[in-house]
């Protein structure tokens, strides 16, 4: 082997992005081999063996500018970057203006192009996803029988613990369909594509798609599929790391994307743009939010300075929806309105809220929408964390109660 093949612990650090010291562990882990160098000064490292553990995507340190103790993972998946975001290198809008969401999901997955993949929901795991949505209250939500579908699925497969990654490709494949198809029908049912963004159509409205419509959801579910750690992704990924089967993986970022401050925060967009059409201008309506002291839905993202990237290319596309116009004109509306006391850019929950407006779909179908692609990325980062070493996601806690030792209670 060449001296180039070789590289020092400091070499090897680097391109690890952790410390020195990281790297021992490494090998006391058994994730890494090194070999002593002449006269027993320090260890080298096979550098293939050193890529391959990066692209596994090993722990990064807390580097400058981090705050201390702030947790950052390598993942191949998505960087987000000077107002703009990519899938594996891609640029994430080209991807999903340019194909479908299956295909953009298998990219994502796989880094590998497929043409025209399908999704399916074998019979068996429809009805079992059926027969438990079913029977929930009729008040049930979406994220409601979504959850419930996800547990009744894994029941169903007795297979679930496979983490083979084909497995786990093939689950997802499976997973994401049966659960679109365990909802219930907004109208009567349509013939149409076997695409997931006709399949969810059909379950977010009555009214009938058209080309460009189809188009626009298909756009918005790869946009969403991914954007890098976020709070669901990050509680998909702990349930990874301890080894949870996919459907629990899912199951974990489906808790956690209910919160309003996540997946919830397009239907607050979609009652504020019903009401800046109610009362014929925004004005009263952001005048209202900031009485209360409440934040304009819609508006701003910490990770971009500008308009985000998603929010952009989906109103690049409502401009050409007649249907739209009224829901459009409401959110540039709001926009411009805030502008003039701060400067927030829309978001893409006010893109999602300007589409669930125009088509008559209820307050959650943002939300709906933005699960439905999510549940691609969190199969994804389950991929990655599968081939991480178990239960690396173990913080420590820093305790602030009183000071033992205190009497038993009486």
């Amino acid at each position: 082997m060449s001296d180039q093949a070789r590289l020092t612990t400091r070499e090897a650090a680097e391109r690890l992005g952790v410390k020195p010291e990281t790297v021992y562990a490494y090998v006391s882990r058994g994730q890494l081999s090194s070999e002593r160098t002449p006269g027993g000064r320090g260890s080298t490292f096979d550098a293939k063996e050193v890529d391959a553990l990066a692209r596994r995507g090993g722990r990064r340190e807390p580097g400058p500018g981090t705050p201390s103790g702030e947790l950052t993972f390598r993942t191949g998946l998505t960087l987000i970057d000077k107002d703009r975001y990519y899938f594996r290198g891609v640029d994430a809008v080209e991807l999903a203006t340019a194909y479908g969401f299956e295909e953009v999901a298998e990219w994502v997955w796989t880094g590998e192009f497929t043409h025209g993949p399908r999704f399916t929901a074998p019979q068996q795991f429809l009805d079992a996803a059926r027969l438990a949505v079913d029977a929930l209250p009729v008040h049930s939500s979406t994220m409601d029988r979504l959850r419930v579908a996800a547990v009744a699925v894994s029941a169903a497969d007795p297979l679930r613990f496979d983490l083979d990654p084909a497995a786990v490709l093939g689950c997802g494949r499976m997973l994401i369909p049966t659960l679109v198809g365990a909802l219930p029908t907004a109208g009567k049912r349509h013939r149409g594509e076997g695409r997931m963004a006709w399949q969810l159509w059909q379950r977010l409205t009555p009214q009938l798609p058209d080309e460009q419509s189809i188009r626009l959801l298909d756009t918005a579910l790869a946009l969403l599929i991914d954007h890098d750690l976020a709070a669901s992704t990050l509680a998909a990924r702990v349930a990874a790391s301890a080894r949870a089967h996919p459907y629990a993986v899912v199951s974990a970022g489906l808790g956690a994307l209910e919160g309003p401050l996540h997946g919830a925060a397009s239907g607050l967009a979609h009652r504020t743009l019903t009401e800046v059409l109610e009362r014929g201008s925004a004005a009263p309506v952001v005048a209202d939010h900031l009485r209360s002291g409440r934040r304009v839905p819609g508006l701003g993202h910490r990770l971009y300075t500008g308009e985000d990237p998603r929010a952009r290319a989906l109103f690049a596309l409502l401009e050409a929806i007649p249907q739209a116009s009224d829901a459009l004109a409401a959110a540039r509306d709001v926009v411009d309105t805030t502008a003039r006391h701060t400067a927030l850019h829309a978001n893409v929950d006010l893109a999602l809220a300007v589409m669930s407006v125009a088509f008559g779909m209820p307050t959650e179908a943002g939300e709906t929408v933005f699960a439905v692609a999510r549940m691609a990325g969190w199969i994804a980062h389950a991929l990655e964390e599968y081939a991480e070493r178990p239960l690396r996601m173990r913080p420590s806690g820093h305790y602030t109660g009183p000071r033992p030792p205190r009497p038993l209670p009486a």
